[in-house]
Order: C-alpha cells, then sequence, then structure tokens
C-alpha cells in the first residue's frame, strides 16, 4: 500500500530528514522525519563541556576498539527505509532488526533479545553511545522480543537520536531521542520520546553494538 509522506513544513531539522528520505516518499508510510523539540538542544555547537568531553572520550574508546565511530552513510538509511516501503506493499510486518541490520552492517540475526549475546566474539559491545552503533533493549512484558535502534547523533552524555522501525507499529521513525535515566550513566535504564517532549516509560538495555569487523 502506498501512502504519500507528510508535507515537510516546520523545523529545520526535518529537512534533513526530508532530504535523506526523498527519492522513496512516495512508498513511505508516516515516516517520522522530525527531531523531538525537548530543552536540551540538539547539534555540536549547542553540546555542553560536559556532552563535548563525552563524545571526545567515545570517539577515543571507538577508535582504541577498532570501533567504526563514522556517520550512518545517508544511503544507508535510505536503503533500509526503501526497503521498507517494499515490505508494506506486500502487507507483510516490519520488524526493527532487518531495518537495524541494513542500515548499520552488523550481521546479526534472531530476535533483537539475542542480539547482545549473538554478538560475542563477533562485534565490540560496550556502555557507550556511538553514531551508527545498534542500542540494545532487553525483552519486557510489553517488548518481549526485544528491540533494537540505530544511533544517528550523540547529543550529550544522557541524549542521543535513533533511527529505528517498529516502535510505532509497522512504522519507521528517524531522529528519535533517546534519554539515560541509569543511575550510573551507563545506559541501563532508557526512556524514549515517542512524542515530541514527552518521555515514555523506562526500558531496560544491554548497551551498545558497534560496528566492528567480525572475528568469526
Amino acid at each position: 500500500m502506498s501512502i504519500k509522506a507528510r508535507p515537510a513544513a516546520k523545523p529545520a531539522n526535518a529537512k534533513s530528514a526530508a532530504q535523506t528520505t526523498s527519492k522513496s516518499s512516495k512508498h513511505l508510510a508516516a515516516v517520522s522525519s522530525k527531531a523531538p523539540a525537548g530543552k536540551a538542544a540538539t547539534g555540536k555547537a549547542s553540546l555542553s563541556k560536559t556532552g563535548k568531553a563525552t563524545v571526545a572520550k567515545t570517539a577515543r574508546l571507538a577508535s582504541a576498539s577498532g570501533v567504526h565511530h563514522s556517520a550512518v552513510a545517508p544511503e544507508h538509511v535510505k536503503a533500509a527505509v526503501a526497503s521498507t516501503a517494499d515490505v508494506r506493499s506486500t502487507r507483510s510486518r516490519l520488524w526493527c532488526v532487518p531495518f537495524a541490520r541494513e542500515v548499520t552492517g552488523i550481521n546479526l540475526q534472531g530476535n533483537a533479545k539475542n542480539w547482545w549475546s549473538a554478538a560475542e566474539n563477533r562485534y565490540a559491545k560496550g556502555k557507550t553511545p556511538v553514531v551508527g552503533s545498534v542500542l540494545n533493549f532487553r525483552a519486557t512484558n510489553k517488548m518481549p522480543m526485544g528491540h533494537v535502534a540505530v544511533v544517528s547523533q550523540v547529543v550529550n552524555s544522557r541524549k542521543i537520536l535513533v533511527d529505528h522501525a517498529n516502535w510505532r507499529k509497522n512504522r519507521v521513525s528517524l531522529n528519535m531521542a533517546v534519554v539515560d535515566v541509569s543511575p550510573r550513566n551507563d545506559w541501563s535504564a532508557v526512556r524514549v520520546e515517542s512524542v515530541p517532549n514527552t518521555l515514555g516509560d523506562v526500558y531496560p538495555t544491554y548497551g551498545f553494538i558497534y560496528r566492528a569487523a567480525d572475528n568469526g
């Protein structure tokens, strides 16, 4: 089923997301492309000293462990979004795992709740958000198969933006805010800003799976 893309008519952040998905806009179904307009500002120019230090530390850790910390290529996001349109055209269910796999190249199989163990000895894992890494949610009663989301931007030590599929049923959401609410700032508990300026329930996570080379 083809659904027209929502008209891009508001903030500057929506413009970049619209450019990312323009070629597949004929087939997209309710892609959320607007970065949440919360109080925490986004972008390099607005990072606090703590945020800048965190990003610098992230880069050092990623470099030392051989983790790819470059931004996710826009064409990879575009291809993943386009493929979800193909899935929807066949009336099949849209899932988070194939989307994350196509965007990042992290070649793990099975339900999202099993990705953390499946990544053992294959991909680097950690508690620090890196652009292009996958945030792996644990299974819960509300989300029995777990969830995976691709980090698209590190805002500060407590906030990131993610691209993911099926957080909203059968939809792709781009630049959705995720806030770390864990006591130790280790990203073991997060809240997702499904609605702008409104944080949802607390979800437990394993951490981040990085786009390191496959050792197996």
